[in-house]
């Protein structure tokens, strides 16, 4: 697999293998990539450790095509394959020949400046065969000249003092046998439920330009850093664009096993914020789902329909409140939070990458709030009302209805619009404000309850549905949604306290 799926972008990463790496994806900018100069001395034994193909005879400039291991130029970390040789000491090669080229490499010095800068069609003209009529040809090792289209490692490599005969590897060793060149992987990151993060794990510190992908397995990409902030946001962007084309594909599979009223609104990974000031990692990664009923909080993605049972906590979408934090309301450095608070009143701190992933998961929240109020339309709370047993429904249809816990007599009701105010002491006790339709009073109704946060948030989940029910955005958006919302548009139903 591709490490992003398809081509969307190019630049030079430097990944934490001692190594720089270029990530195999091509980003149309122009003939070449940023210039660079590397300086390099030549060794005893194996010369710069380089070789070329290419030259002006065939309308493509030098470009190296190999790198020899423990040699100068891999040591060196600044020369790649792709790279093309623009100037040598100065001297502005990009039209010369082949030949040419290999000779002034080969009068040089013991030290040589090489300005170089990545070609984005050198990967083309790489993978091209050696032939058997090639003239780097063992039969002419020893002839001093070159091919454009063959590697010029036997000259580049060669040094005075050296009289060992070195060999070229690029050749066939047997007739019709082929070699070609082409960019290899030097690690695979499947991007299904893989996680990315630009902080330094378990802190609120931000790595500058820099930034690392998790596979859902826990094999690491190392510590990718870009050259610019722009290089890096843009890779950030891409790779959860993948990501989350990957989960939608992958919710609409898992959905077609489970009925409309367990249906996968939204999965994804977050960081969870640890409520022990003295643990030693502030934050940790967390995967939530939001399906059906309810809100899943996982250690890791649900592979199986047993892994559902699992979760490590379960919230019922309609019993608790999503607020997305402003700046002002962030614990730390961490951008991009929401917190959820509990049905017993806990409140849950999460920390996401981007502006989008926040966008996102606040669209699917609500959607998967509207389809589970649509869906029960009725939710009905023991409460004491003067010392009496009652009962509260909230009603979709109708709003509030209180009665009887014994004889099920209704004592008053009203329409959600008939709600002016209400308040709370934090512990049990509700009070409502609602409006008489004929004298215009404004009469309350104080009840207690048992699970105060859970019927606050449930009155709040009906009223939010209603009013998403005047949005037709909204409501035009349901069935994309209920796939996997990647949508940046927020509905009016906001979800406040």
């Amino acid at each position: 697999q591709p490490v992003l799926g398809t081509a969307q972008l190019a630049t030079w990463c430097e990944i934490s293998v001692p190594s720089i790496v270029f990530l195999n994806i091509i980003f149309e900018t122009g003939t070449y990539l940023q210039e660079r100069t590397v300086t390099i001395r030549r060794q005893t034994v194996g010369g710069f450790g380089l070789s070329i193909k290419g030259g002006a005879e065939h309308n493509i400039p030098v470009v190296i095509s190999k790198i020899s291991k423990e040699q100068r130029a891999e040591l060196s970390g600044l020369l790649f394959i792709g790279d093309a040789i623009l100037q040598i000491n100065g001297i502005n090669v990009r039209k010369c020949r082949h030949e040419e080229v290999v000779q002034v490499l080969r009068n040089a010095g013991e030290e040589v400046n090489l300005t170089v800068s990545f070609l984005k069609r050198a990967p083309a003209f790489l993978k091209l065969p050696l032939n058997e009529d090639c003239a780097c040809a063992p039969s002419d090792q020893s002839s001093g000249t070159s091919s454009p289209l063959c590697d010029s490692g036997l000259h580049l490599n060669y040094h005075p003092n050296n009289t060992d005969t070195l060999s070229c590897s690029s050749w066939p060793t047997s007739p019709g046998l082929r070699w070609e060149k082409r960019w290899c992987d030097l690690r695979l990151i499947p991007l299904l439920h893989s996680r990315f993060s630009q902080y330094v794990p378990g802190t609120d510190l931000s790595r500058q330009n820099a930034f690392q992908v998790i596979a859902v397995d826990g094999v690491c990409s190392g510590i990718i850093q870009c050259l610019s902030a722009e290089d890096c946001i843009d890779w950030l962007q891409a790779i959860a664009t993948n990501i989350s084309n990957l989960t939608k594909h992958n919710i609409k599979k898992i959905n077609r096993n489970f009925p409309v009223n367990q249906q996968i609104v939204y999965m994804g990974w977050c960081e969870a914020r640890e409520q022990d000031p003295l643990q030693d990692r502030a934050y940790s990664p967390t995967f939530l789902a939001l399906r059906g009923s309810c809100l899943y909080k996982f250690l890791a993605p649900p592979v199986t329909t047993w892994d559902w049972t699992r979760a490590e906590k379960t919230f019922s979408v309609y019993e608790i409140m999503c607020k997305i934090l402003k700046d002002s309301d962030l614990l730390d450095q961490r951008k991009h939070c929401f917190t959820v608070q509990s049905e017993s009143g806990e409140d849950l701190y999460f920390s996401v990458e981007l502006d989008s992933d926040l966008a996102q998961w606040e669209r699917a929240f609500q959607t998967a709030t509207f389809l589970e109020v649509e869906r029960i339309q009725c939710k009905t709370y023991a409460c004491v009302l003067e010392s009496h047993l009652m009962g509260l429904t909230i009603d979709f249809s109708t709003g509030f209805i209180c009665f009887d816990g014994a004889t099920k007599a209704v004592l008053w009701r009203y329409k959600f619009s008939q709600l002016k105010g209400s308040s709370d002491d934090g512990k049990s006790k509700i009070k409502f404000l609602f409006q008489n339709p004929d004298t215009k009073q404004i009469e309350a109704k104080e009840l207690e309850f048992s699970n105060l946060f859970a019927v606050l948030h449930c009155i709040h989940s009906f009223f939010a549905a209603k009013v998403a029910c005047l949005d037709p955005l909204f409501l035009g958006n349901q069935a994309a949604a209920s796939a996997a919302p990647s949508s940046a548009t927020t509905s009016k139903a906001k979800y406040t306290t």
